[in-house]
């Protein structure tokens, strides 16, 4: 998108014959500059204008011939600048637009230009420069003065003016400078013309009087004779006549016309209209001048694209092509499309890129564009400084008559302007700095020159496109200058303008200035070089013509000039760019260096805010007509940020190409320091990273240089002696900010600083963290490198964490070095603690990585050349860690690359300890003496068991591989990691911990081979947990903990137990030793038993109850033992789990009667594994005894589908008393085994048995605690259920145990035998000859029991009820178990109820009362018809009082008996049971409680709770039935069908029923 600032300036020329622009201008000039104009280009899309700035010249200040051929002198610059001028407009006529118009000078400069010849218009049209629009102001107050000489006055410039067939036919030559024409009729008040409207058929308003119509018949208005008479008359016609009418208001008083017109005015326009016209004038002006530029770039286009086409003729010449397609970019520009012409001039890059390419390789057609070979202003300097070197004086009259007037001309440039030219030292890069395009028309350019001249262009137009402030400033400033000029009238007509010009400068474009700059300065450079190059061997040749040696110097000499002059070109140019394209809107941090030593710098180092750039202040001296016009703000080269300049950070980092402008901008502050740097190198001045502590890599090989010119393979001849004279010099260097910077190294390094830290600052906007942190790299060392070790170590506190991080592990030891030699000089011992331990880790992981190398590649192996530099920094650190208050810990993966265990752990005989060796390999350059290590080996698995590894003596670990022997008196089997390290040097610890070494964190993890496997030799101190054999319920439940001394002679022992369940509580304080003669020394104190000494070989349990606050199917105890034996004091730590379920379940039904309790016991197994019940017995109470029918004559076996049935009868034994302190709970006692149980105790034996004999019998407690497991849980039920029923277990299934993997990492014997192979082997042999375990099939010496506590149910009352039938008459005696009685028979009999209180053994005698049940006889309906007293109440008395009567008071006798009368008939036919008997208690105070009140309520049912009746009704009839048969014994049916029965069935003849005596029947 085109910016509103850009070149887009266009001439239009006016003719003021009348001296009426003075009048127009107010009106006109503020609605200037054109806006948003659209040209469709011929070959691309719509191109959009958005401003373009018109510059009004009057044509009698300026010479109608073309702009003269030579380029302005350099105090007299063009308008289409690059910005780096001395001065802008100064002076010159040609941008004073109507200012020149009134001065009284105007005859003079007229009659001067009349007398003058015409000059002729040049052949290039490229170097023309030309109006795009004439206008001609013309002033006519009535129509007669139109008719007499106005029209013939147009007509005649017109005819001066425009070509000569303007129609049609127009040369190429004349399209160049095509260009369109308008007339403009200046109307001025209290005129004729004023009072005329714009067409005839418009009138005021008002109607038209007689008057008018009399002195105007029918006449037209003169806009409409002016159309008439210069417009075409084709509908397709340009209108090229506009009217602007004065208002009275806008002329001043001594011009307006004293005579006022005659006839009255009829007509006055209004406002809208005046508006309209002036619409209508600047709508003329956008179209009639992109008429023209359409006109002109058609024609440039078809001429480059002929001559492009000539290309390959002979005689084709580039500079004429390039002048030519330059004029067509010039036009881009001028209209402001610069992105156009930038193209333009890209491609005129790329065409001198390939003449030059064609004219190295001698192609056909090079002739033509052949170049000078070398520069003539850089040979003279070349020259002179050589001349300076070798102390000889060079004088130009030396030279060719060429050179003389050259230097002539070059002397009065100087003379002219002397300060200017001192300006333009500083700015190569400019168009105004030699006249270019003379010398390209003259086809006499360089290549360096003539890339200057291109890069020049595409920068001025680059700094448009980014509306950088000076080309904003060129253009404000011609604005201005003609809107000051105008003369204001009483009231201006326009008000000033609405668009705010647009001050934001494009960041994109200047950072791609920078770019460019990036690349054009090394090309530039190798052109530059190989100019001077060239210019001095011609030189050389044509001195030593003659055979005599050159007289100018040698060889280094000339190096040393090139040199100079190229670096101060670089460094030239660089510094002009950062001064073209600094802006207020990069937000750069302040500087943060400052003066060294705290001293004021010198004065030869400007500040950093004026000494990188040319003050913009005298090469863009911009002056302004008109009083009281401020001047344009000046450059911002002050950075912001500091305290004065306001916070815009807000808006600015978010500017596009901000950051992409920073980089650039720092890319061009580095070069110029290693342009510096480079030059400093020659004076002995280094930047401080030759001095740096040099850490190569263990591959790297030495290096030498080669000559590949050295075609013979000799070796390269020695260097030539440095001739006398030949010193470093500083001829040829024109910068003064380099040449000061090279005075003195104090300069230097200042100079060296200061561009780094700009550099930083820069690089710190643009977000590149890398050049960042190396810039800052960069400083770090200088200021080491200066001593200034305060600042360096700042530098290198921020900088070295990032080249460790970014890969730079070789850099980041040399800084280290450094930094650790700071921070030592300035005493600060915390800080050189913290690097130094940093230093040696970095140089750890980059001797693993040489070891690394090593390892893969062996021939590239050798010694690591940074040992010599880090080596003493360990003694140093030891040293200063000693110092230190508190102890300095660092991982341990730091200095040692690996640890690993070394083989098995090696058990000591006689003693309850082990020994674990293992290699540490150490990464340190030095020895290490280590006091103390540490070494935790922990499970992965719950519960977590931890054995501590110490060193008994102190070891020196040297850089290899070391040999730790550790050793531990705690010995707890399990398979063990290395978890934690701690190694102590002095109050050096290195630490390592698996729950802290995350892979982020860690270079790498040091353990590689960490797996220790513990276990117990079968003759040490062992501790078990068992569960009690005999159980009882209603006690605490107990736990066994076995102690076995094994080999150890035990002087004291503590046993301490812990829970290890949840909700698991010890009762320790009523543990109790079961060992007869072992005692506890003391009693138990907090979970811990103390015991004194004990023998070898000495087995003992101590009991103690536990309870539990949720059931749990097993608990867990942790034990620890410490004991005292005469090697030391021994520790041993297990977490043994017992199972604490039952192995089986019993339930229990009662049925009671009236004198015994029948209870039916239920036992089955609660778990997979069948049982073996010995025996049982229900133990009686003090009130109720028991007794059993036969029992078994062997065990029985219980499945888990399978349970045994126990049937016990209860009595209550005579004359027991119920009583609080009478015992009425029984027990029931079982004698079992668990067949798991039969079968582990079976496999440990049988194995021990194997291994007791044999080299692995130390090996017999981990066998037994290995396979016993897998004996519960690789054998089914089904399995389980076979060998109870065969009595043998199998042991094919230990077939599918892979040993040498259960038993892995068991180490090698003293035979150099696999242990693990052997114990396979064993274990294999003995399954072989044990493929069956036989069961015992006795009762072992000692049977688990369990005994259960059961309770009698209480029940108030048992009432028995008896129905039983009377004797029938004639019925046979005795009476039958089931009588058979007719179907309707009537059978009489008798309800027999009794009661009993004997199984109430809850309430006392004394406390019981009489109770009133109710009963009812019920029989289904379709079974029995019942009669008689089949409902009623009955009581039962409570007990008497008197003691001897109680007991028989309990029971009901014949007195409280009742025998109660019913009758019962059969309804069916069929085995009948009898009818139920359903007793009922009736409370009598049901109805009372319904009536009380709530509280009454509340303490009657409280009340009522302890009067609960609990009874139980037992029915002797229940089981019993009566076969009821029919009483028909005959029946004569007939089937006749003729005498059938209504329902058509047979008919009933005769029926003979059974004769029974006595017996009656219903019918």
């Amino acid at each position: 998108m085109e910016q509103p600032f850009s070149s887009s300036k266009v001439t239009v020329e006016y003719f003021d014959p009348h001296d009426v622009y003075k009048l127009l201008a107010p009106g006109l000039v503020p609605r200037l500059p054109l806006r948003n104009l659209h040209w469709q280009s011929h070959a691309g899309p719509l191109r959009s204008i958005e401003t373009l700035h018109v510059e009004l010249v009057s044509a009698d200040d300026q010479n109608p011939a073309p702009l003269p051929v030579s380029s302005p002198p350099s105090s007299q610059p063009r308008a289409d600048n690059d910005g780096f001028q001395t001065q802008i407009g100064a002076g010159a006529g040609a941008g004073a637009g109507a200012a020149t118009a009134v001065q009284p000078t105007e005859a003079v400069d007229q009659s001067s230009k009349r007398n003058s010849a015409p000059a002729r218009r040049h052949q290039i049209p490229g170097l023309r420069r030309t109006p795009y629009l004439k206008v001609f102001l013309v002033r006519c107050d009535d129509n007669d003065s139109y008719k007499s000489h106005v029209r013939q006055e147009i007509r005649d410039w017109i005819k001066n003016n425009t070509p000569p067939s303007t129609s049609k036919k127009v040369n190429a030559a004349e399209n160049h400078d095509a260009f369109e024409w308008l007339v403009v009729h200046v109307v001025i008040p209290n005129t004729v013309a004023a009072t005329q409207p714009r067409k005839s058929d418009i009138s005021s308003g008002v109607e038209k009087t007689s008057a008018a119509s009399r002195w105007r018949p029918g006449s037209s208005t003169l806009l409409e004779k002016l159309r008439s008479d210069f417009n075409s008359s084709s509908k397709s016609g340009v209108d090229r006549v506009s009217q602007i009418r004065i208002g009275v208001n806008d002329v001043p008083y001594d011009l307006l016309p004293r005579v006022v017109p005659a006839v009255p005015s009829g007509y006055v326009e209004t406002e809208q209209e005046t508006e309209n016209a002036w619409t209508d004038l600047i709508a003329k002006f956008r179209s009639l001048i992109l008429s023209s530029f359409d006109m002109r770039v058609t024609q440039y286009e078809e001429d480059i694209k002929e001559k492009d086409a000539q290309r390959s003729l002979p005689g084709w010449n580039f500079c004429t092509f390039f002048i030519l397609k330059e004029g067509l970019a010039q036009g881009f520009e001028s209209v402001g499309l610069v992105e156009d012409a930038l193209v333009g001039y890209d491609e005129l890059s790329v065409g001198l890129d390939t003449i030059i390419k064609d004219q190295s390789l001698g192609r056909s057609g090079s002739a033509a564009n052949a170049l000078p070979t070398y520069t003539e202003e850089l040979k003279r300097l070349a020259l002179k400084a050589k001349a300076a070197i070798l102390e000889m004086s060079y004088e130009d009259g030396d030279e060719d008559d060429d050179d003389d007037d050259e230097l002539v001309d070059l002397q009065t440039s100087q003379s002219v302007g002397t300060q200017a030219q001192e300006s333009y030292d500083e700015i190569p890069i400019s168009t105004n700095k030699k006249p270019y395009r003379d010398l390209i028309v003259a086809n006499n350019v360089s290549e360096f020159d003539f890339r200057c001249y291109i890069f020049a262009r595409q920068i001025a137009l680059l700094l448009r496109l980014g509306n950088a402030w000076s080309t904003r400033e060129e253009l404000l400033a011609k604005l201005k200058e003609q809107q000051e000029s105008v003369l204001h009238g009483v009231a201006p007509r326009a008000p000033p303008p609405v668009h705010k010009e647009n001050e934001q400068e494009e960041l994109p474009m200047l950072a791609e200035i920078c770019r460019r700059t990036l690349e054009f300065i090394p090309s530039a450079c190798q052109v530059m070089r190989r100019d001077l190059l060239s210019a001095l061997s011609e030189m050389a040749i044509d001195d030593g013509s003659s055979g005599a040696e050159p007289r100018l110097g040698v060889e280094p000499v000339t190096s040393e000039i090139v040199d100079n002059l190229v670096a101060s070109f670089a460094f030239s140019t660089a510094q002009q760019i950062l001064a073209q394209t600094s802006t207020k809107a990069l937000p750069i941090p302040p500087s943060t260096i400052g003066p060294p030593d705290g001293h004021e710098p010198k004065a030869a180092i400007p500040e950093p805010k004026t000494m990188m750039h040319p003050a913009r202040t005298s090469s863009l001296s911009i002056r302004i007509g008109g009083a009281g016009v401020p001047r344009p703000l000046q450059s911002p080269n002050v950075f912001p940020g500091g305290p004065n300049t306001p916070d815009r950070g807000n808006t600015t980092f978010l500017k596009v190409g901000l950051e992409e402008l920073a980089a650039k901008r720092a890319e061009l502050y580095t070069f110029s320091r290693n342009l510096l740097e480079e030059s400093g190198k020659k004076r002995g001045w280094n930047n401080g990273w030759a001095g740096v502590p040099i850490v190569n890599e263990s591959t790297m090989v030495n290096m030498v240089d080669i000559d590949l010119g050295d075609e013979t393979g000799d070796e390269s001849p020695a260097p030539a002696e440095k001739p006398e004279g030949s010193a470093v010099s500083m001829a040829g260097i024109d910068s003064k900010l380099l040449k000061t910077a090279l005075d003195n190294s104090d300069d230097f390094y200042r100079l060296y600083e200061i561009l780094t830290d700009k550099a930083l600052r820069h690089y710190t906007v643009a977000g590149h963290t890398h050049s960042i942190q190396s810039t800052m790299a960069d400083l770090a060392v200088l200021k080491y490198h200066l001593a200034d070790y305060s600042s360096a170590s700042s530098y290198f506190w921020r900088t070295t964490p990032f080249f460790g991080e970014s890969g730079w592990s070789l850099l980041e030891l040399s800084m280290l070095v450094m930094y650790s030699k700071c921070l030592q000089e300035l005493g600060r011992k915390e800080e050189y603690v913290k690097v130094v331990l940093k230093l040696l880790s970095k140089a750890a992981i980059a001797e693993n990585d040489r070891r690394q190398a090593r390892s893969s590649f062996q021939a590239l192996g050798g010694e690591y050349v940074e040992a010599e530099a880090i080596k003493g920094f360990l003694d140093d650190l030891l040293r200063v860690t000693n110092e230190l208050s508190t102890d300095t810990r660092i991982p341990l993966a730091n200095f040692i690359s690996s640890i690993e265990v070394d083989g098995v752990p090696e058990h000591d005989r006689g003693r309850d300890g082990l020994t674990v060796y293992v290699k540490v390999n150490s990464l340190l350059v030095d020895d290490l003496s280590v006091d103390t290590a540490s070494v935790r080996i922990a499970t992965a698995s719950k519960p977590r068991k931890e054995i501590w590894l110490n060193l008994e003596t102190p070891v020196m670990l040297k850089p290899g591989k070391n040999r730790l022997a550790l050793k531990s008196n705690m010995v707890i089997p399990g398979s063990y990691e290395i978890d934690k390290v701690d190694l102590r040097a002095g109050k050096l610890c290195l630490f390592f911990e698996s729950t802290l070494a995350h892979p982020s964190e860690r270079p790498e993890h040091p353990l590689k081979s960490s797996k220790v496997f513990v276990y117990r030799a079968v003759d040490m101190l062992d501790v078990r947990l068992h569960a009690p054999k005999h159980i009882q319920l209603d006690r605490n439940n107990t736990v066994d903990v076995e102690l076995c001394t094994g080999w150890n002679t035990l002087q004291s022992a503590e046993i301490r137990v812990k829970a290890a369940t949840g909700g698991l509580r010890l009762l320790t304080s009523q543990a109790k030793c079961l060992h007869s003669s072992v005692h506890f020394s003391k009693p138990a104190e907090g979970s811990v038993f103390y015991l004194g000494s004990l023998p070898s070989e000495t087995s003992l349990r101590i009991r103690f109850p536990y309870t539990l606050e949720q059931e749990s199917p097993a608990v867990s105890l942790r034990i620890e033992v410490s004991y005292e034996t005469e090697q030391g004091s021994y520790t041993f730590s297990k977490t043994p789990t017992v199972p604490t379920s039952l192995a089986l379940g019993v339930n229990v039904q009662d049925v009671f009667k009236h004198k015994a309790l029948f209870s039916r016991f239920t036992v089955s197994t609660a778990t997979a594994s069948p049982l073996r019940l010995f025996n049982s017995e229900l133990l009686g109470s003090d009130m109720f005894d028991s007794t059993f029918g036969i029992p078994p004559g062997g065990h029985v076996m219980i499945f888990p589908k399978q349970p045994a049935s126990l049937l016990y009868k209860i009595n209550r034994k005579p004359g027991v008393k119920n009583g609080l302190k009478v015992s009425k709970t029984m027990y029931l006692k079982l004698h079992y085994t668990v067949l798991y149980d039969e079968m582990e105790a079976l496999f440990e034996k049988s194995l021990l048995e194997a291994l007791s004999d044999t080299p692995l019998r130390p090996l017999s407690r981990l066998v037994v605690s290995s396979l016993i497991p897998l004996v519960r849980n690789a054998l089914t039920g089904l399995e389980l259920e076979h060998a109870a029923l065969l009595g043998s277990i199998p042991t094919s299934f230990l077939t599918r145990v892979e040993y040498e993997k259960v038993f892995h990492g068991l180490g090698r014997d003293e035979a150099d035998v696999d242990i693990a192979h052997s114990l396979a082997s064993l274990l294999q042999k003995w399954q072989a000859a044990n493929p069956t375990l036989p069961l015992e099939t006795c009762e072992p010496d000692e049977a688990s029991s369990i005994l259960i506590p059961v309770d009698v149910p209480s029940v108030t009352i048992i009432h028995t009820a008896d129905i039983q039938l009377l004797p029938l008459p004639g019925a046979p005696c005795p009476k039958p178990i089931t009588p058979t009685v007719a179907i309707h028979q009537l059978l009489p009999a008798t309800l027999h109820l009794k009661w009993t209180r004997i199984w109430d053994t809850i309430t006392p005698s004394s406390a019981q009362r009489d109770l009133e049940f109710s009963y009812e006889v019920l029989a289904p309906q379709d079974t029995w018809l019942l009669g008689g007293r089949r409902k009623g109440h009955f009581v039962i008395p409570a007990p008497t009082t008197n003691e001897e009567d109680t007991e028989r008071s309990l029971s009901s006798s014949l007195d409280t008996e009742a025998e109660i009368p019913i009758l019962l008939i059969p309804l069916r036919e069929g085995w009948l049971p009898y009818p139920t008997v359903e007793i009922r208690e009736v409370r009598s105070d049901v109805g009372n409680n319904n009536n009380n009140n709530n509280n009454n309520n509340n303490n009657n049912n409280n009340n009522n709770r302890t009067d609960i009746v609990n009874y139980e009704t037992d029915l002797k009839n229940i089981g019993e039935s009566v076969r009821v048969i029919p009483d028909i014994t005959q029946v004569t049916v007939s089937l006749d069908t003729t005498t059938a029965g209504a329902g058509g069935g047979p008919l009933v003849l005769d029926v003979k029923r059974r004769e029974v005596e006595g017996r009656v029947l219903v019918a």
